[in-house]
């Protein structure tokens, strides 16, 4: 495992705590508007921090921080997690999972052994464009390869049954996104608690500029399509 640093105070990443946030490298897709593209591409270049230095400042934060919020990347491929996350809920805070849902079968695991506290998957887009979304299925040779939904499919249906706080949420690309794709993503996760969208905003480490986000009306507009379909939506980033 290896965390790329961690953000000491946070009152935006964990709902209703303060919170600290653990970036953990590496990430097995390669969204094109990803805002955190060094964690993805060249994460083994960064510099790190070791489990031990986060455990020791997190120790002294009890009573201070109430959450730890973990992101990346995508920390579920991190054999380490695990553990890490025990040692973090020994100290007495509560755990967010920042995932794309792409291994169900960790996801799984921690939901059994009662490590996680609220899950927070990001959903791509709708199902049909879901690879090309998340940067796996076109190259820039023009090859294209197939990509297997059913991963995503498992820990939807996992984390809506599981009991645990949680929320999807989409990062909104005027080049990826528009009225269709979320009546069409609506229906796919009807009945699920929360959902919000996220503007794409441009950022120096962006693994590709050129993306546009939408006007906040246009944002309401597919808030009003989404409705319907969550208990609870809402915009992120405007």
């Amino acid at each position: 495992m290896q965390i790329c640093g961690y953000n000491k105070t946070t009152l935006l990443d964990y709902p209703e705590h303060v919170a600290a946030t653990v970036f953990l490298g590496g990430c097995n897709f390669r969204c094109p508007f990803c805002h955190n593209g060094d964690l993805v591409q060249n994460f083994h270049m960064l510099p790190s921090v070791s489990p031990e230095e986060v455990l020791s400042f997190l120790k002294k934060r009890t009573g201070i921080l109430t959450g730890v919020c973990i992101t990346g990347g995508e920390p579920s491929l991190s054999k380490e997690l695990p553990e890490f996350i025990r040692c973090i809920k020994e100290l007495g805070f509560s755990v967010k999972l920042d995932t794309n849902g792409s291994k169900p079968d960790v996801l799984e695991d921690l939901i059994k052994e009662h490590l996680l506290d609220y899950i927070a998957m990001d959903i791509k887009g709708d199902r049909e464009h879901y690879g090309k979304i998340a940067g796996v299925t076109e190259f820039s040779d023009g090859k294209k390869a197939s990509f297997d939904l059913s991963p995503i499919e498992t820990s939807i249906n996992l984390i809506q049954s599981c009991g645990i706080a949680y929320e999807f949420r989409t990062t909104v690309v005027k080049e990826f996104h528009n009225a269709a794709s979320f009546e069409r993503i609506g229906r796919w996760l009807h009945g699920s608690d929360r959902y919000f969208l996220q503007n794409y905003e441009e950022s120096p480490a962006v693994i590709q500029k050129g993306f546009h986000g939408y006007s906040k009306e246009e944002l309401l507009g597919f808030m009003e399509i989404l409705a319907p379909h969550f208990r609870k939506t809402g915009i992120r980033g405007i």
